[in-house]
């Protein structure tokens, strides 16, 4: 069963790797969510922003792991980001990603 994922979906990602790598962990959900738990170190970057900070992202030269509730405005961001020429992987939501990392 894991390798029929595997084969739809490609490898999941090694986020711990990632982020031992020097990844930065990007949470794009409001700024009132953010405050309400996060991962530790992580940057907050609300989804309906992130288009005027993807220069200064770039600048920094460093894979993205987006992370936000439930995985969709990680997912966008995602695409955004990777328009842009940078790095990034969706982490999904933000508690489920605390515990991979």
């Amino acid at each position: 069963m894991m390798n029929i994922f595997k084969s739809m979906f490609g490898p999941a990602e090694d986020f711990k790797a990632l982020k031992e790598a020097g990844a930065i962990v990007l949470d794009v959900r409001t700024p009132a969510e953010f405050q309400s738990g996060h991962v530790k170190g992580s940057v907050n970057i609300p989804l309906d922003i992130l288009n005027k900070q993807l220069n200064s992202l770039k600048k920094e030269g460093k894979a993205i792991i987006a992370v936000c509730r439930s995985g969709n405005r990680s997912a966008m961001a995602v695409s955004q980001l990777k328009a842009a020429g940078i790095e990034a992987y969706n982490g999904g939501a933000w508690n489920s990603l605390q515990g991979k990392i």
